[in-house]
């Protein structure tokens, strides 16, 4: 074995006052690797919070998307619903399931109060014939050929009561038949 050389003076009083260096370097490591390996592994604990979190975001948003799909698909089945409902045609057919009739002729007024035209009044409607509804799905050109058949419009004004007769009254007419208005995806 080979020893250390022995030192004098200045230089044994200063590796004196140094402890030896076997134990040193073990020490002094030792705290720094706990603190790297710390680090490290609450970086990698952190990023998997962190993934999780995004993971569990990217699923809301697509309940979300799949959600605004839905509620946008029933606004336009809604709105086509209403636009279906406020057609004049449908209206109309509305009007006269209800009784309505159409007006007579207005009469104007002027700014200084005079009356321009000759009022009149509405024609009188008949009492409104109900029906079940297989009565309404055909009418009596459609009956024979077994098809439904589309509305129309109905070319003349609703007869008055004294021009209706019993066996006009009996008949359904294309303005009395109901159309459905299908919504779609229900």
């Amino acid at each position: 074995m080979s020893r250390k050389p022995e030192l004098k003076g200045r230089a044994a009083r200063l590796a004196r006052l140094l402890p030896t260096g076997g134990t040193r370097g073990q020490a002094a490591r030792a705290p720094f690797v706990l603190l790297v390996v710390l680090l490290l592994g609450g970086g990698l604990i952190g990023l998997l919070v962190l993934n999780s979190a995004l993971s569990e975001g990217s699923f809301q948003l697509d309940d979300l998307k799949q959600r605004t799909k839905e509620l946008s698909d029933e606004e336009q089945a809604l709105q086509r619903d209403i636009d279906g409902y406020s057609a004049p045609q449908a209206l109309q057919r509305r009007a006269r399931e209800l009784g309505m009739v159409p007006g007579g002729d207005p009469a104007f007024l002027d700014p200084d109060g005079t009356v321009k035209g000759s009022p009149s009044p509405a024609p009188a409607a008949a009492t409104p014939l109900v029906l079940a509804p297989e009565a309404l799905a055909f009418t009596s050109a459609g009956a024979a050929t077994g098809t439904p058949s589309p509305y129309t419009a109905p070319s003349a004004p609703a007869p008055t009561p004294a021009a209706a007769t019993p066996s006009t009254a009996a008949t359904p007419t294309a303005a009395a038949t109901p159309t459905p208005t299908p919504t779609p995806g229900r």
